[in-house]
């Protein structure tokens, strides 16, 4: 059945400046429910880009492992982290780590590896006192908001992560490799088109260049896919980034991006790339025993600052090359 058939089997509502929003009457059994929506809810995914599904009342781990399970199935272990979080169970975490009162912006989950996540699903089992909202952006909007000159170029040249790990700040070795190894850190960046180089002082500074617009999986539509402007220097609070570039250097920091020819990216183009994301953000505040599903090529993610505890489990799944796995140009404008 096409997919708009199955979004339509569902009583979805939708809003201005807010995620797709199902309410559901509260349930006995999340995962058998999830389960037996799976096709339909995945339907509104691909429809609306994000879906929030409110009334499930996940209330603690095991729940949340089981619904993601009956909707994703296996869950992906996450390698290339730029910062650390906890490991639940396979492929279950806690958010990443952020200090409460910095915002993260938006981007889409680890779009610099070779292999992504389709899919994103979260869920909140304690909701913030204010703030918190894991809001979204559609990025084909963003494609589209943003100056021609610069997409094309971003397009034709992609953009460059470079990272240097150390021991203080973002994620170590072992979190991102999932070993501490050389050699088999050294067979990793071989095998997935990193550039990496032992510094003297036995830090690891890798060098990857990646698509910065590829074309969705189902719909082969054209999306802003990556995270120039959320790894980028001119992104960080100003006194954090004088900070890293006094202790570190500015060639030393824990991540940067450039454009696909090496060149650096200006302060006011990674402000007009968060500006554009700012205009096109969709949010809903978490209520506890929410669950969010959200298609990680069609639409970007953000963690506003919050006060108060919060605690969001991640599954990340239906990984994906979007070199490969995405219709090429000719086939999709058919």
């Amino acid at each position: 059945m096409p997919f708009s058939s199955l979004a339509s089997a569902l009583d979805v509502e939708l809003r201005p400046d807010k995620p797709a929003l199902l309410h559901v009457d509260p349930l006995d059994d999340a995962p058998t429910w999830a389960a037996e929506y799976r096709a339909a809810l995945r339907a509104q995914v691909t429809e609306h880009g994000a879906l929030v599904v409110r009334g499930l009342g996940l209330r603690d781990i095991d729940q949340v492992e089981a619904v993601f399970a009956r909707l994703a199935g296996d869950l992906m272990t996450e390698r290339e982290a730029f910062a650390p979080r906890e490991a639940h169970r396979p492929g279950l975490y806690a958010s990443t780590t952020w200090p409460a009162n910095q915002p993260m912006c938006m981007h889409h989950e680890l779009s610099y590896p070779l292999q992504v996540p389709g899919l994103m699903l979260f869920a909140c089992l304690t909701a913030p006192e204010q703030g918190g909202a894991t809001a979204v952006a559609d990025a084909e909007q963003i494609l589209t908001a943003l100056p021609t000159g610069l997409t094309e170029r971003f397009e034709r040249e992609g953009w460059v992560l470079t990272r240097t790990y150390n021991d203080e700040i973002g994620a170590s070795l072992a979190e991102s490799f999932g070993t501490d190894d050389r050699a088999e850190i050294e067979r990793y960046c071989r095998a997935n088109a990193i550039d990496c180089t032992w510094r003297p002082d036995g830090t690891l500074r890798t060098e990857q260049r990646r698509n910065a617009v590829v074309r969705h999986p189902l719909t082969g539509r054209r999306c802003w896919f990556n995270q120039i402007a959320f790894l980028n220097e001119w992104t960080l609070a100003p006194e954090v980034r004088e900070y890293l570039v006094e202790v570190y250097g500015a060639d030393g920091l824990p991540f940067n991006t450039r454009y696909g020819d090496g060149g650096p990216i200006g302060e006011d183009v990674v402000q007009l790339i968060n500006s554009t994301y700012e205009a096109h953000t969709r949010r809903e505040p978490w209520q506890a025993g929410d669950l969010l599903l959200v298609d990680n090529i069609r639409t970007a993610h953000s963690r506003e600052a919050f006060t108060g505890e919060r605690q969001v489990l991640v599954g990340m799944a239906e990984p994906l090359r979007p070199a490969e796995d995405c219709p090429a140009p000719e086939a999709s404008e058919r």
